[in-house]
């Protein structure tokens, strides 16, 4: 099978607006957590938000931005930078691919033309607006920074969509569609509407007094999430490829598994069967024993439900032993962003053999698989890792898991 490696990094997250900035603070133990005090979310459970450290639209040129969504600005800043990380490979056009994942797509940029129809009437409603607010848009802005003509792809599978777009890219390349991909997710839908929405599904937390403290994976006192903002892209290519121009391969993207649960819109599998099926897939494809896996970057809501059969997937494909850590504390829930910034991270982990720390977590849930699992907290953790996992799951109940490797 072809060895498909990773050569460029490219992120801006509520931690940072590049790769070392958001991975520093993601070491350091800080979070990109903090009140929201416009009175349009005066009404809803939840007022935190985790928005970009660095506004991606700051760094596009004013008549551009007007153009696109903030989610298409961000996944055009985490292209440039992935791009310029892999050295800027000289491709023919059409054999790169883009391949963006997104959950929400444009639906802040839909919701404000909405209330200017409302407000001031139809002539008044940007021309630009459907580009702006179509789901493929975070695609197709990246593919035009770089005039990739080999393709331009969006999945949408939720939560999981940034993972799964991954898992896409490897396989055009698998598939000798093209010689290099940029994939990854984007995401900015901080808006008060998703946040009635989510928030009468109770699925953010209400510690609204504690902005710090309040997304605590695998913690008792846990309520939910916080919606944050993230893009994070990587270039993917195969080792020969990557070897023939000179270029630094930083992992191998060695595995990935994409299941279903097949059980709920919303709620996951409560025995975590289909994550650990995806898990399991991973490993079939790389080859490699769970014994082998020292680390897992969990996916981890901070809600009751969802950790709790995440710890029984990763005790039933992998075992006790891996050293597991979960970001969302530092930096929300970025939706489709998320599984692509976790990835991201995971690679990290790799290339500094260094695991960060779960926020937040002071007192282990009592669930039996939760108390078997080797959690990181406290300050990061420097340990030998050869192989971690990443896992991402979304509502619909998609599962997708990736696995990577040193070189």
């Amino acid at each position: 099978m072809t060895d498909v490696v990773i050569t460029g990094l490219g992120a801006t997250t509520p931690l940072g607006g590049d790769v070392e900035s958001s991975w520093a603070a993601l070491l350091a133990g800080r979070t990109g957590i903090a009140p929201i005090t416009d009175e349009q979310y005066a009404d809803v459970p939840c007022r935190l938000a985790a928005p970009f450290a660095d506004s991606p639209t700051n760094h596009i040129p004013r008549p551009k931005a007007r153009r696109l969504d903030v989610s298409q600005h961000a996944a055009i800043v985490a292209a440039r930078e992935a791009w310029e990380s892999a050295g800027t490979p000289d491709v023919d056009p059409e054999r790169i691919a883009v391949v963006v994942g997104t959950g929400i797509g444009g639906a802040v940029t839909l919701l404000a033309q909405d209330d200017i129809r409302e407000q001031r009437g139809a002539k008044r409603v940007s021309p630009h607006m459907i580009p702006m607010l179509m789901p493929n848009g975070p695609a197709a802005a990246a593919g035009l920074e770089l005039g990739a003509k080999g393709g331009v792809h969006t999945v949408v599978s939720a939560c999981a969509s940034g993972a799964e777009a991954m898992q896409l890219g490897r396989d055009l390349i698998r598939a000798g569609r093209v010689d290099v991909v940029v994939a990854g997710g984007a995401e900015a839908c901080l808006h008060p509407t998703p946040y009635a929405g989510f928030g009468m599904a109770r699925a953010m937390s209400t510690r609204n007094d504690d902005p710090q403290g309040a997304v605590r994976p695998f913690d008792t006192g846990r309520d939910g999430f916080v919606m944050g903002e993230g893009a994070a892209l990587v270039v993917l290519e195969t080792a020969e490829h990557a070897a023939a121009r000179g270029a630094r391969a930083i992992a191998l993207l060695a595995g990935a598994g994409t299941t279903s649960d097949g059980y709920d819109m919303v709620a996951p599998d409560p025995t975590g069967g289909g994550a650990a099926r995806a898990i399991k897939l991973a490993l079939r494809d790389s080859g490699l024993e769970p014994t082998a896996v020292q680390h897992v970057n969990a996916h981890a809501t901070s809600t009751p439900v969802g950790d709790i059969a995440e710890a029984a997937a990763i005790r039933a494909a992998l075992g006790d032993h891996p050293a597991i850590t979960a970001t969302k504390g530092a930096t929300g829930h970025m939706m489709g962003a998320s599984g692509a910034v976790e990835a991201l991270f995971t690679i990290l982990s790799i290339r500094d053999q260094m695991v960060p720390p779960i926020l937040n977590l002071h007192d282990i849930d009592p669930d039996e698989n939760v108390q078997a699992l080797d959690l990181v907290r406290g300050d990061a953790r420097a340990m030998k890792i050869d192989a971690a996992v990443n896992d991402s799951f979304g509502f619909g109940g998609h599962n997708t898991a990736l696995l990577f490797t040193t070189i």
